[in-house]
């Protein structure tokens, strides 16, 4: 029998509570602007360019091995990976029979997303052993526009700091050494070859490195494609680290976003790169305690002891 704690209904509403509010600072600034047809080329980029959607974020999940009590708790019996107590389990966190409590269902988590949990592993674990690398200065925004019609920039709304000309110069002085597969794919033709690497999906497993922001912020990813298995303020964590990454990156970017809010790290020049090794090295550290949050979190779901 799993080994339960039990969380009493207004513990758990309250903590629910905090959760939706914690996402909503987030999400409904980004919905507003959806309604009205605009685009925000920083805050939207975790609830676009990610899978996971402002509705799924605001639910509340204990993670495993929890017990939520309550009539309320009742309701989730139809939501996805979650079960009702039986009567052994409700006796051993001293329910009487009859209780509505409800848990996360690993059996059914695991018959339905161990591809994702093996794989997950992997790539958490992987990474967290191989060393940081801090050399990279963001070039890969940079890469994403060489050689590139305006018209056909990723964000067309948005002008290029240094125009087409300085963009392209600062991508042929410089080494571009990216890593991580989900960036180098959106290179543009001419600066594939200027890349010292070649991240694949089928290597990505061999070449993520904590170094790296792309890496960094797909913490997120991770932490949701678990849920329900991993508890909601683990997944905020990882979120809200994202979500600062996101906005250094594009700070480092090609773009100007200064009638944003967002002044530029000018990472063609020497004071720009350290400045952006600086804030690499702190968002890596970062990461690194989340990562071992998140292995922690996988290690009951991964183990062959447990049936």
């Amino acid at each position: 029998m799993e080994q339960l704690s039990l969380l009493a209904a207004g513990d758990w509403r309250a903590r629910e509570a905090a959760h939706v509010q914690r996402v909503r600072r987030y999400a409904d600034p980004y919905l507003a602007r959806r309604s009205a047809g605009r685009k925000h080329p920083v805050e939207d980029f975790l609830f676009t360019y990610y899978t996971q959607k402002p509705g799924q974020l605001l639910r509340w999940h204990p993670g495993a091995g929890v017990a939520l009590t309550g009539q309320p708790a009742a309701a989730r019996i139809g939501w996805k990976h979650y079960r009702s107590l039986d009567g052994g389990e409700l006796a051993a966190v001293g329910l009487p029979a009859g209780t509505a409590a409800v848990t996360f269902d690993r059996g059914s988590f695991l018959a339905d997303r161990h591809e994702a949990v093996a794989f997950a592993e992997i790539i958490l674990r992987g990474t967290a052993a191989r060393p940081a690398q801090f050399g990279c200065f963001g070039l890969h925004e940079w890469a994403m526009v060489y050689r590139q019609d305006k018209f056909d920039l990723r964000h067309e709304y948005l002008q290029l700091r240094l125009g087409p000309d300085g963009t392209d110069k600062v991508v042929e002085e410089n080494r571009i050494r990216c890593s991580h597969f989900d960036a180098f794919r959106f290179y543009t033709p001419d600066a594939i070859p200027r890349n010292e690497l070649v991240p694949s999906r089928e290597n990505q497993r061999d070449m993520e490195q904590p170094g790296c922001l792309h890496a960094n912020m797909d913490l997120y990813k991770w932490a949701y494609k678990l849920l329900p298995a991993l508890p909601s303020e683990l997944v905020m964590d990882c979120f809200e680290l994202s979500w600062r990454i996101r906005a250094m990156d594009m700070q480092a970017s090609p773009y100007d976003l200064a009638d944003w809010g967002y002044p530029a790290i000018r990472i063609e020049t020497p004071d720009g790169k350290a400045a952006y090794v600086e804030h690499q090295r702190a968002f890596a550290a970062e990461a690194a305690a989340l990562r071992k949050r998140l292995a922690l979190e996988l290690a009951p779901l991964t183990s062959p002891e447990r049936p």
